[in-house]
């Protein structure tokens, strides 16, 4: 699965932000620019990082600002996925003052949300250079982002795992103690067809039975990096391996050196600081 920018998502997303911050009364919700901004001003500004990051979410930025200023002029200066230093500027815009900070913060908090993501992802993926791990992201994102935050780590580096419940099968610890073990779990999933079945195992017994049968993707719950070993010699090649559970940066590269094919990891998505962008008059 790959997650690239959807314009329609962003949109839904845009539209929720901007009601937050205006309410339902338009421009007028913005009362500090209503009120001190004559209606005729212009503003030329420029977004600029105030520390070195990787970029992410400069179309969502630009929509934001497109959504009350249609007639904007927005050049952005770099791409998404670009590392930047501090004191670079992202992009220059111009258009109608009051319109366009109506819309700073809404824009301005995507962009930083999206970017820590991205900075936060491409930290882990340099611990990985020189194996072949790939970093996947996962489930654990802000509800009603997750495609933007599932880009975003693509930005930064990640694959992109399931989207959500809907398009994968990943038989995880409840799913099997409802079913009364693996066995029972995956041959129910496999009698549905046509789908892939990974399974959470959290002990060399479950992987081996996961492995009789058939199974196509083996998440290994919380496994040390030397059970983590045992469980990539087990295997074999005959299922893809994905390490889970409690990875950081300074863990992640011996996790990635016991042979795994995959390491998910969490926060990357789910608590990634933002960071800090300003948008200043020019």
């Amino acid at each position: 699965m790959r997650v690239d920018f959807d314009v329609d998502d962003c949109q839904r997303v845009i539209t929720a932000a901007l009601a937050e911050d205006l309410g339902n009364a338009g421009l007028a919700g913005d009362l500090t620019s209503a009120a001190t901004i004559p209606p005729a001003a212009r503003f030329h500004g420029v977004m600029r990082v105030r520390h070195d990051m990787v970029v992410a979410g400069l179309p969502v930025a630009e929509l934001a600002f497109r959504r009350l200023c249609p007639e904007m002029v927005f050049e952005p200066l770099v791409e998404d996925g670009m590392s930047v230093a501090a004191d670079t500027v992202l992009a220059r815009l111009e258009g109608d003052a009051l319109p366009l900070l109506a819309a700073e913060r809404t824009a301005l908090n995507l962009l930083q949300f999206l970017s820590g993501i991205a900075t936060q992802t491409r930290t882990y993926v340099d611990q990985l250079r020189g194996t072949t791990c790939v970093l996947l992201d996962t489930r654990k994102t802000v509800p009603g982002l997750r495609l933007l935050s599932k880009y975003a780590a693509r930005c930064g580096g990640a694959s992109n795992h399931r989207l959500g419940l809907y398009d994968a099968i990943l038989i995880k610890d409840n799913h099997i103690a409802v079913c009364g073990g693996v066995l029972m779990a995956v041959r129910r999933a496999r009698a549905m067809g046509g789908k892939k079945v990974e399974v959470e195992c959290d002990s060399l017994s479950q992987v081996e039975e996961a492995l009789a049968e058939g199974v196509d993707h083996l998440l290994l719950d919380n496994m040390p990096p030397l059970l983590l070993r045992a469980a990539v010699a087990l295997v074999a090649g005959r299922a893809k391996t994905e390490a889970s559970g409690g990875v950081t940066l300074q863990t992640i590269r011996e996790i990635a050196e016991s042979g795994v094919d995959y390491i998910s990891v969490g926060r990357i998505t789910q608590s990634a600081p933002a960071v800090d962008i300003g948008l200043d008059w020019s």
